[in-house]
């Protein structure tokens, strides 16, 4: 039996007048975490040569903090979409659609993403987006300038669809815990990893990872404890979490269903001095 995957997308609109403001919104020195309360209307804001969208910027680079990546929640209305999508020939970006669908060409070739839908974008990549449907799309769209090494090729454009490709379960941990990799953790091509990682309830990252790699984590699904740096956060369904490097990290999946994220991390490349 195939399980059902869902994937929450910010609803906008704005609380009544009675709801306390209290909320679980932080930035601190290691972390931000962004919780899905607060991705309201006034919060959003527009993109050139973007028809009838609108984008939640939830991460972008910033000195001394998370520099390697922009993490855009983008909103397109039928009829939306852009045939100048991306104003930096240097960028690369990776596509995941969360609601309705959008028609993605690239060089020419159409593709239909509907939710679940994986697409990465090389630097210097002739792409345009549409919504071609009846209803909302929403998407994200993570961006990061590519760092090229000589004698590697540059990537080439992948369109998928998580649905598509198999979780590999992570060792020593009954299952409990896997991770869907869009590209071969071993390419050198790519310096960057977009990935969807799964925790069933109960299931735990059971050490504190503190590591170089960046991260941008989009909670798409569940409920769990988080472990940043020195504090445990309760996380759910539409909150984004925002590490700078050696955040330490962990968590405990609470149920009663699978806790799921969309993870971003920065790889493959030497440290510039």
């Amino acid at each position: 039996m195939t399980e059902t995957r869902r994937y929450h997308s910010p609803q906008g609109g704005l609380p009544p007048q009675t709801q306390l403001m209290n909320d679980r919104a932080v930035l601190a020195e290691a972390y931000a975490v962004i919780p899905r309360g607060v991705l309201r209307d006034i919060v959003t804001s527009y993109l050139p040569h973007w028809q009838g969208t609108r984008v939640w910027v939830i991460a972008r680079p910033m000195s001394g903090f998370a520099e390697t990546f922009s993490h855009y929640v983008m909103e397109v209305s039928p009829g939306g979409g852009s045939t100048r999508p991306e104003p930096d020939d240097e960028a690369q970006g990776v596509l995941f659609v969360t609601e309705g669908e959008v028609r993605l060409t690239i060089a020419g070739q159409a593709h239909v993403m509907q939710p679940g839908g994986y697409a990465y974008l090389p630097p210097d990549c002739d792409w345009r987006l549409e919504n071609a449907g009846t209803a909302r799309a929403v998407f994200h769209w993570i961006r990061k300038a590519y760092e090229a090494v000589e004698g590697i090729a540059l990537p080439e454009p992948i369109v998928t669809n998580e649905r598509d490709v198999a979780p590999v379960e992570m060792p020593d941990c009954g299952g409990v815990w896997a991770t869907t990799r869009f590209v071969d953790p071993t390419d050198m091509r790519h310096d960057m990893h977009v990935t969807i990682v799964t925790l069933q309830p109960g299931g735990v990252i059971p050490f504190t990872e503190t590591h170089v790699m960046e991260h941008g984590l989009y909670v798409l699904e569940g409920k769990a404890v988080y472990r940043l740096n020195r504090d445990w956060v309760e996380v759910e369904a539409g909150d984004y979490m925002w590490l700078r490097a050696f955040c330490p990290q962990a968590c405990y999946a609470g149920g009663p269903g699978p806790f799921r994220y969309l993870l971003y991390k920065d790889v493959n490349r030497h440290m510039a001095l």
